[in-house]
């Protein structure tokens, strides 16, 4: 398995990787018939979660949503073995914040931030050039590869940029001990809870009774960190610009629930602007509000002191 893992690195991503997105976009271009049409990649899951998602299309409208989609995560894939090897500037270049002075105004206040964003766009992009763009110290929460090799090399090119990685596990330990440092700690919030988590929030997301993190409000309620959207927009193929959005600036002060809703709300309205950007291929919605049952109630009763209860 390591053997293999080493050949695949070393003899298909990393040369690849040194190539201009341009060439590799020919590349995208030639992997989505296998990937849609033979392979049939997570084919079942993407419909099924778009037709219940929007039930007003139809079969051919869901269908066009697929297949953009799946040209979309193609071009996600190459970019992705791009970001191995690309340099700083085209980094930058290819996902310019376009209002960091949001982020820097908490920045020369001494205050630490959220930032919460969904999988949409180019998210690892984003992420990864976080560092280069904001005075904040860029910290993204990650869950690790069970492949040791691959956790190595992808945490690497990662991170080659100054982000500190932070699994996810390490979460409640790393918020305690730099209470010091000032940071912009990176949310995904649109996963699925895994059933051990003790925080869920339920509500309404794409027609559907959704499961969703609490972490980010969670965090933010009990040290007041201000929380920002980050909405990635597309420009064109390759192109990305990244716009803050202020939506709680006293999160202690806010009533549970406030910050969830809010981006829920406002990565659920860029996913009916422009569907085929979001990640379909997720099982977003495989678990039920029965799987949570006892962790909805502790979300219920375990309220930060001095808030609101629902």
């Amino acid at each position: 398995m390591k053997i293999l893992s080493w050949f695949a690195y070393y003899f298909l991503i990393k040369p690849l990787s040194l190539l201009p997105l341009q060439v590799l976009y020919i590349f995208s271009d030639l992997l989505y018939y296998p990937v849609y049409y033979l392979i049939g990649y997570r084919k079942k899951v993407v419909y099924t979660n778009l037709m219940h998602s929007f039930p007003d299309k139809s079969k051919q409208e869901i269908t066009i949503i697929a297949r953009n989609f799946y040209h979309h995560l193609c071009d996600l894939i190459v970019e992705s073995v791009r970001l191995f090897s690309m340099p700083r500037d085209e980094l930058v270049a290819r996902c310019k914040f376009i209002n960091p002075e949001l982020l820097d105004r908490f920045y020369d206040q001494g205050r630490s931030i959220i930032i919460v964003a969904g999988h949409y766009d180019n998210w690892e992009m984003f992420a990864q050039g976080c560092n280069l763009q904001m005075k904040h110290q860029a910290v993204g929460i990650y869950t690790p590869l069970t492949n040791s090799f691959f956790e190595k090399k992808f945490s690497a090119a990662r991170s080659r940029c100054q982000v500190v990685l932070l699994p996810k596990t390490e979460v409640k330990e790393y918020f305690a001990s730099h209470q010091d440092q000032i940071m912009a700690v990176i949310f995904g919030t649109d996963q699925s809870p895994s059933l051990q988590s003790k925080k869920v929030y339920w509500t309404n997301f794409l027609n559907q009774d959704t499961a969703v993190m609490y972490g980010s409000e969670k965090y933010s309620r009990q040290y007041n960190y201000p929380v920002i959207y980050a909405r990635i927009i597309r420009l064109k193929r390759g192109y990305f610009h990244v716009a803050f959005e202020m939506m709680e600036e006293n999160p202690a002060a806010s009533e549970y629930g406030f910050i969830t809703e809010q981006h829920t709300r406002l990565l659920e309205k860029q996913i009916m602007e422009m569907p085929q950007y979001w990640l379909w291929t997720h099982k977003r919605w495989k678990r039920k509000r029965e799987d949570y049952r006892q962790g909805e109630i502790q979300n219920r009763n375990d309220q930060v002191p001095g808030t609101k209860s629902p």
